[in-house]
């Protein structure tokens, strides 16, 4: 199957980084090269991109089509460890990041990878797919209260206990292996209406669960910040509020925010700014855009620009 993702807000992606034509750029969810693409060709030979992904096949696809360029290094790994790559490279600092936390429509769309409660396959959800946990261990290991607060905390499904109780009693008998299996589980627990929304919920947290998509978020942003150049920016594409909110959270946080009473006539508590965020509120896609991707709908992007202390 072709390797195939429309890149989410291509022109706000690439008006936000502020491009400079010899600068080191950083797409550390290369995915299908798309947003990489369109990075590179407004470099010199002098510029540099740097693609990071921990799917294997993808950085394949973005060297197949970036062949025409020698400006590009290509790392197989994870944007959670974005300074240790540019590190192990050589490179201190950068003059743009940007982050799709999205998954890419090749991966729900290829049935094998088990993204997508639509297709049935294996319970797997690995974005790399030489890493051990998968969805199906997940769902056949944990305990109740492990499969409930996994689809609590990162689903935000109110059947949460109803449905991991389900998934306990199933196990006594079966191991549950594929999508379809997971899907007849949710459509026995969840009723009516909101049988579709709650599958969403599901599968989504067991994709965030499979590939940690949370657990170094903060530690991604604070760092890639930290290697940026004066006035660099990192750009974040979310499509989910847990993910927004910690890096909502987290460019505040390094935006600096004062503790002193608003009557003070300046500020004396010390507080240390990194730089300041760009964009107040979210961008989100064009109506244009989300009606030809329907996937793009619940995006958003948040921009932040690096400032000497």
């Amino acid at each position: 199957m072709e390797f195939k993702h429309e890149p989410i807000m291509l022109n706000e992606c690439i008006e936000n980084l502020n491009i400079k034509p010899n600068g080191i750029y950083v797409d550390g969810t290369m995915g299908g090269a798309g947003h990489s693409s369109q990075i590179v060709s407004r470099l010199t030979k002098e510029g540099l991109l740097i693609g990071i992904d921990r799917d294997k096949e993808a950085l394949e696809t973005s060297q197949k089509r970036l062949k025409d360029f020698d400006n590009v290094k290509y790392i197989w790994g994870r944007h959670e460890d974005i300074k240790e790559h540019i590190s192990n490279i050589g490179i201190e600092k950068v003059d743009g990041i940007l982050l799709d936390l999205g998954v890419s429509s090749y991966q729900i769309d290829e049935a094998s990878r088990g993204f997508s409660y639509t297709k049935d396959a294996k319970l797997d959800m690995r974005m790399n797919k030489e890493q051990d946990l998968t969805a199906m261990e997940i769902i056949n290991s944990y305990s109740e209260d492990e499969l409930e607060k996994i689809f609590h905390e990162y689903g935000e499904e109110k059947f949460s206990r109803k449905i991991a109780n389900k998934i306990i009693n199933i196990r006594k008998t079966k191991k549950v292996e594929t999508t379809y299996e997971l899907d007849d589980i949710v459509r026995n627990v969840v009723p009516g209406k909101g049988t579709v929304d709650s599958l969403k919920r599901i599968f989504q947290a067991l994709r965030i669960e499979v590939n940690g998509e949370l657990k170094e978020l903060e530690k991604a942003i604070r760092d890639g910040v930290d290697i940026l150049n004066d006035n660099g920016r990192i750009c974040i594409i979310t499509f989910h509020s847990l993910e927004d909110r910690i890096v909502k959270n987290t460019f505040i946080d390094l935006q600096g925010v004062c503790k002193c009473p608003k009557d003070f006539p300046k500020c004396v508590c010390g507080v240390k700014s990194y730089g300041k965020i760009i964009t107040k509120k979210p961008i989100i896609p064009s109506e244009k855009e989300q009606e030809r991707n329907p996937r793009s709908k619940s995006a958003k992007l948040r921009v932040f620009e690096k400032h000497s202390l």
